[in-house]
C-alpha cells in the first residue's frame, strides 16, 4: 500500500499557493470568512513547510533552496532555529547546520540549545562547548535545556575539567536541581570516569528515576568496578525500582569485560524470569557474554533460540567461535548465513579469516579473502590484513607474510609487524625478526612487549649476550614491561594473581596448595617446559621461576576456595608460553586432590 504522506513537491506547491485555506497551514484564521482571512507572509510559509514531515537532508536543502529563490529572510531568527532545528533532526551535516546558524541575526537560546544538541549527538562532540561560551559571552541566559544538552557533549569527549566547569555553571543559574540535568551530571562524571563524583551526585538526588539508577550503575561496570554496579542493583531492587532492559545490558557487558561467566548466568536467568529476553539486543549482549567468557555450548543454545537474529547475532557467534578455537563451526556457521541470503559485514570477515587462521586454512583463508572485496565489495581494514598475516605466520609462510606486509594497499602499522615478529618467534626466523622488529621501533618505540619477544628469540638461540643487550636497551630507554596476571571469577567477584604473588590475604595457603599440585604433577609425568624460561640460569631455577606462574597461582587459589565438582574459568591476560595443561584440565585436579 503506497503512502498517503505528502511529496516534498506537493507541499512546495501547497506552501506557496494563493489559497490561504490550507489545511494544515497554521497561519489560516478560521473565524474569518474565506474571503477576508489574510495571506501568510513568506516567512510564515516557510516555517510551515519546516514544520511538515520532513526526514532527510535532501528535502531540508529543497526547502532551504526554495526559501532562498523566494526572497524569505532567513536571518530572522525565528525562521533561522526551524531550518537548523530540521537539519539536526534528520542528522544533517553539522557544518551545515553552523552555516546556517552563523547567519542568523541575534540567535535565541533556541537555537544555541539546537546547535549544542547537535554537536552532542554528532561524531566531534567537542565544538558543543566552544558554542556554549559563544553564547554566553553574546549575553544570552542558558535555559532548562542547555545543561542536559551540554553535559551529554561533555561525557561524549569525556572532558572532565571542562565537565566541572559546566557543573559550576549548573549550580550557579539554579539547574542542579532539575532530575534532568542531575541524570547527565551522573552520567558525564561516570564517563569522564570520576566515579566517586558520579555516585555523590547519585546520593544525594531526593528524587532518582530509572534514568539515574541506569546511568550510575552502567558507570560503575563500564569502568570495571563490577562489584559496586552488583551493590547498586540490589539497592535498586529494594528501592523497588522496575530494572529494564538497559539495566541487564550494563550489568552483562561488565561481566563480559570482566570474564564474570557465573555472574552472568545467574543475571540471565533473572533476565528470563522477568521476561527481558524477549528483546534482541538484550540476546545480543548475552549472546557476547557467552561468547568472551568462553560459554559457546549456552552461545549456540541461545542463538538458537532467539525468535529475531540480526547480523550482529550471526557475527557475535561467529566470531566467538573463532577465538574460542571452534574455527570449522564458525566456518560452518558462515555458510549457513550465506544461504540465508544475509549479507555479511566487515567486522563478520574479521571472525571468519580468524577462524581460518587458527585452523590453518591459509588456501581458503585467502580465497574468503578475494570474495570479501570482490564479491561484498568490502574494503580490508587493517584488522582483515592482520588477520591475514597471522594466517600466514601460524602456518610457517613467514617470507610469505613478509611479502604480503610489503603489498597491503593500507600503511602497515606496528600491530601488523608485531603480528610477524611474533610468528618469527615461533619459528625462529631471527633475521626477518630483526626486519619485523626495525620497523616496529620507527611505529613505536617503547613497546614493552617488542623487546620481549626479541629477547625470547635470542634466548632461544641461547644468545645470551643479545638478550642482556635488549634487557640493556630497555632499561636505558625506561621501557618496563608489565607483568602478565590472571583472572578468576569466584562468587560475584573476580580475583587477580600476578607472577609470585603474595599479596592476597590467602597466600599462605595457596602456596601450600601450589607446592601440593607442582609434586602432584610430578607423580602424573609432567616435566616442566623450561626451554620456555628465557633466562640464562640453572634448570632448577627455571622450574622454580615456572612453578610462581599466575596461572598456577590463580589454579591454587580456586582449589583452595571450591569443593568438588566445581568448574571454573580463567582468563589470561598475556600470551601463555608455561602451559602445563589447558586451564579445564587443572580442575580435574580437584577431585584427585579431594580424594587425596
Amino acid at each position: 500500500m503506497r503512502s498517503k504522506r505528502p511529496s516534498s513537491l506537493s507541499l512546495f506547491s501547497s506552501a506557496f499557493s494563493p489559497s490561504p485555506t490550507v489545511s494544515y497551514c497554521s497561519w489560516t484564521t478560521t473565524w474569518l470568512p474565506r474571503s477576508e482571512a489574510p495571506k501568510p507572509s513568506i516567512t510564515d510559509r516557510c516555517i510551515a513547510l519546516f514544520q511538515s514531515r520532513i526526514s532527510s537532508v535532501r528535502e531540508v536543502k529543497q526547502i532551504h533552496a526554495f526559501c532562498v529563490r523566494r526572497g524569505a529572510p532567513l536571518a530572522d531568527p525565528d525562521l533561522g532555529k526551524h531550518l537548523v532545528l530540521k537539519i539536526v533532526c534528520v542528522s544533517g551535516p553539522m557544518g551545515y547546520a553552523h552555516q546556517v546558524f552563523d547567519r542568523i541575526r541575534c540567535p535565541g537560546v533556541f537555537a544555541w540549545n539546537t546547535m549544542i544538541r547537535g554537536f552532542a549527538e554528532s561524531d566531534d562532540p567537542r565544538p558543543a562547548t566552544r558554542l556554549y561560551s559563544r553564547m554566553r559571552a553574546s549575553g544570552v541566559e542558558p535555559d532548562t535545556h542547555t545543561y542536559p544538552f551540554l553535559l551529554k557533549a561533555i561525557a561524549k569527549s569525556t572532558d572532565l575539567k571542562e565537565g566541572e566547569q559546566v557543573h559550576s555553571g549548573c549550580i550557579k543559574n539554579g539547574f542542579e536541581s532539575l532530575i534532568y540535568v542531575q541524570n547527565t551530571l551522573v552520567h558525564m562524571y561516570a564517563s569522564c570516569g570520576d566515579l566517586e563524583s558520579a555516585h555523590k551526585i547519585f546520593v544525594l538526588m531526593p528524587e532518582r528515576d530509572l534514568v539515574a539508577w541506569n546511568t550510575v550503575i552502567k558507570g560503575f561496570a563500564l569502568n570495571g568496578r563490577l562489584n559496586e554496579a552488583l551493590t547498586l542493583f540490589r539497592d535498586m531492587e529494594l528501592e523497588f525500582v522496575e530494572p529494564d532492559g538497559f539495566t541487564m545490558v550494563s550489568l552483562i557487558t561488565a561481566c563480559s569485560e570482566l570474564g564474570a561467566l557465573a555472574l552472568g548466568r545467574r543475571i540471565h536467568v533473572y533476565m528470563t524470569k522477568v521476561g527481558l529476553t524477549k528483546n534482541m539486543h538484550v540476546n545480543n549482549t548475552l549472546l557476547d557474554l557467552y561468547a568472551k567468557c568462553g560459554g559457546i555450548s549456552e552461545a549456540q543454545r541461545l542463538f538458537n533460540e532467539m525468535r529475531e537474529k540480526n547480523m550482529v547475532s550471526w557475527t557475535c557467534l561467529i566470531v566467538g567461535l573463532a577465538v574460542n578455537g571452534f574455527g570449522k563451526e564458525a566456518l560452518e556457521l558462515f555458510s549457513e548465513l550465506e544461504r540465508e541470503g544475509l549479507v555479511p559485514t566487515e567486522i563478520t570477515f574479521v571472525g571468519v579469516l580468524y577462524a581460518c587462521s587458527h585452523c590453518g586454512l591459509v588456501d581458503k583463508g585467502f580465497e574468503y579473502f578475494r570474495r570479501m572485496k570482490e564479491e561484498f565489495h568490502i574494503v580490508p581494514r587493517i584488522e582483515h590484513y592482520g588477520c591475514m598475516v597471522d594466517l600466514l605466520g601460524r602456518a610457517g609462510l613467514l617470507e610469505r607474510a613478509h611479502r604480503f606486509i610489503q603489498d597491503m594497499e593500507l600503511q602497515p602499522n606496528a600491530v601488523i609487524w608485531r603480528i610477524l615478529l611474533s610468528a618469527c618467534t615461533i619459528h625462529g626466523h631471527l633475521a626477518l625478526a630483526e626486519v619485523a622488529r626495525a620497523e616496529i621501533f620507527q611505529l613505536e618505540p617503547k613497546h614493552s612487549g617488542d623487546y620481549v619477544l626479541l629477547s625470547n628469540l635470542y634466548a632461544l638461540e641461547r644468545r645470551w649476550s643479545d638478550v642482556q643487550k635488549v634487557r640493556k636497551e630497555m632499561s636505558n630507554e625506561g621501557v618496563r614491561k608489565a607483568p602478565g596476571h590472571s583472572l578468576v571469577e569466584l562468587g560475584n567477584n573476580v580475583h587477580e594473581f600476578t607472577t609470585g604473588d603474595k599479596s592476597h590475604p590467602q597466600s599462605e595457603a595457596i602456596y601450600l596448595k601450589l607446592a601440593e599440585i607442582t609434586k602432584l604433577l610430578k607423580l602424573e609425568g609432567y616435566v616442566p617446559h623450561t626451554v620456555n624460561v628465557f633466562a640464562d640460569i640453572e634448570e632448577e631455577e627455571k622450574e622454580n621461576a615456572l612453578s610462581y606462574h599466575s596461572e598456577k597461582i590463580a589454579v591454587a587459589f580456586m582449589l583452595v576456595n571450591t569443593g568438588p565438582g566445581y568448574n571454573g574459568k580463567s582468563r589470561r591476560k598475556h600470551q601463555r608460553q608455561h602451559g602445563i595443561i589447558r586451564f579445564e584440565q587443572y580442575f580435574s585436579l580437584l577431585g584427585m586432590l579431594h580424594r587425596r
